[in-house]
């Protein structure tokens, strides 16, 4: 693997088996994030996990599980035989949770380096584990999603402590059961205080080559009006509305005018301090008039990227960081852009039929 890759630690818990369940991911020193499910399994949860840390995290990963029912698939090569198959197991019937194992496959195999997967023993002392199983049986006992940008001490937490584990046992095999003690919800693991109030949407798209140039055209000036139809359209079903946007040049920029001129709030979330320092002096102009017209901005990392690849991952987390937290999304995509419709595929993962494409109008 490469130097750069990133670990994460995944993990997933059930209470009842089916019933409410609970997922999360976290990575040493940074992001993590946990998420609920009102009736589901413990495996179900350990794939939702996997698939959300990948939809998450860009570039070269490391997925360290204590589900063996998650690594051996990797490991032995399970997927491969599932292809071949058509998704039918060797006694070829339908290959359990599917949908889960087919979009976090297709992930794998899209990914250059592939994702590697490293099993640990479930409460064995890693304390990234016991981490990650303490903010899964938070989220399952709570049925309330919870992110950070840096995880909590896990000597401050202190290690889980409910029984059946079941991360030794066979693929397939049984699955964890969440205690009744409601104690094990940590009030140490917080909510992260940066997600705005309100229905959610997210706005992402081509950048100003894409449309129409860099200056006032009537490409730009078109797409300006639709989404400020679409915006003022949307806040009668949802009075709440607040736009999440991080303010880059071209669609993202436009949502926030567009937002103010349909009287909708929006928040600008930036990957870190000042991305505009390096802009020409008008754009800087414009980024910081819009910057000064958001309800709230949120800072993602405090470091300012020195290289071209950590900009690109800054980047890639700060996209992660809005998918996982939007109720929406409006994607202005010509359809053809290879970068955007792999972004695309992330929304419909996460958001379903709840990604809007608006096509930038062709010049007249």
């Amino acid at each position: 693997m490469p130097a750069d890759v990133t670990t994460v630690y995944t993990d997933g818990a059930c209470q009842g088996n089916p019933g409410p369940g609970g997922w999360a991911w976290a990575v040493p020193g940074g992001p993590w994030a946990a998420g609920p499910a009102a009736r589901t399994t413990n495996q179900r949860m350990e794939l939702t996990a996997v698939l959300e840390a990948l939809l998450a995290i860009e570039g070269p990963v490391e997925v360290v599980s204590d589900s063996t029912y998650v690594v051996n698939c990797f490991r032995d090569g399970w997927w491969e035989g599932w292809l071949r198959r058509g998704w039918t197991s060797t006694k070829r019937t339908p290959v359990a949770n599917r949908d889960l194992w087919e979009p976090i496959v297709g992930l794998y195999l899209e990914r250059d380096p592939r994702p590697r997967f490293r099993w640990v023993k479930g409460h064995g002392g890693d304390p990234m584990n016991d981490l990650a199983d303490r903010l899964a049986v938070r989220a399952c006992l709570t049925q309330a999603p919870s992110s950070g940008e840096t995880p909590p001490d896990p000597s401050a937490v202190g290690p889980p402590d409910r029984p059946g584990d079941g991360s030794t046992g066979a693929p397939g095999g049984a699955a964890d059961a969440v205690g009744e003690d409601a104690a094990l919800a940590d009030p140490r693991v917080p909510a992260d205080p940066r997600v705005p109030v309100g229905h959610r949407l997210a706005a992402f798209g081509h950048r100003p080559p894409a449309l129409g140039g860099y200056d006032a055209n009537p490409v730009a000036e078109g797409l300006r009006r639709t989404v400020t139809e679409i915006l003022t359209a949307k806040a009668r079903l949802h009075p709440d509305l607040v736009v999440l946007t991080g303010l880059n040049l071209g669609a993202e920029t436009l949502a926030a005018e567009a937002a103010a001129a349909a009287g909708v709030a929006y928040v600008a979330v930036l990957p870190y301090p000042n991305p505009d320092q390096r802009w020409p002096a008008a754009t800087r102009a414009r980024f910081r008039d819009l910057l000064a017209g958001a309800r709230a901005t949120v800072t993602l990392e405090r470091k300012v990227p020195s290289t071209s690849a950590e900009v690109a991952t800054a980047m890639a987390r700060r996209d992660g960081w809005l998918i996982s937290h939007a109720h929406e999304a409006v994607l202005v995509w010509d359809g053809h852009d290879p970068a955007l419709r792999r972004l695309h595929a992330k929304l419909e993962r996460r958001l379903g039929d709840d990604v809007w494409i608006v096509e930038p109008p062709t010049p007249t």
